[in-house]
């Protein structure tokens, strides 16, 4: 008779880190919306609210890639870690190709301000999910 152990998974990724994920998102969220709003309405108000939460979510991802740098010690590298490390950097390289679109004069900004806080938002939602996927309900003891 053979004995099989089964070993849940170690936590790849700290709260910490998946609390930034959240504050980015939240912050990416928020720039969408106000460039939308912006695009109903053109009150440049609304850019600038945009370029400014960019800049917040541009702060708050670099600590999370930072953060993911940290889970890919080899004893902690996995296929999904990987990945998340690769799509929260993507989304940090087009939220400042954002940034710079933001900076431009308003008029001018809008279709490709939109256009990227959209791919931002998209890149952090799947790479939160694969931050997520990697911990399993039983390994959370």
């Amino acid at each position: 008779m053979t004995a099989i152990i089964e070993r849940p998974r170690a936590h790849v990724f700290h709260p910490v880190h998946l609390l930034l994920l959240g504050g980015a998102l939240a912050l990416f969220l928020g720039a969408l919306s106000a460039d939308i709003a912006y695009a109903r309405s053109y009150q440049i108000q609304w850019i600038n609210f945009a370029a400014w939460l960019n800049v917040g979510g541009l702060v708050v991802s670099t600590a999370a890639f930072a953060c993911a740098l940290f889970g890919l010690a080899p004893s902690r590298r996995t296929r999904d870690s990987l990945l998340h490390a690769a799509l929260v950097l993507a989304a940090w390289i087009a939220a400042l190709l954002a940034a710079l679109t933001h900076a431009r004069d308003a008029w001018d900004a809008m279709p490709a301000s939109l256009v990227l806080s959209v791919v931002v938002v998209v890149l952090m939602v799947v790479a939160i999910w694969f931050a997520c996927r990697a911990v399993r309900p039983g390994a959370l003891s």
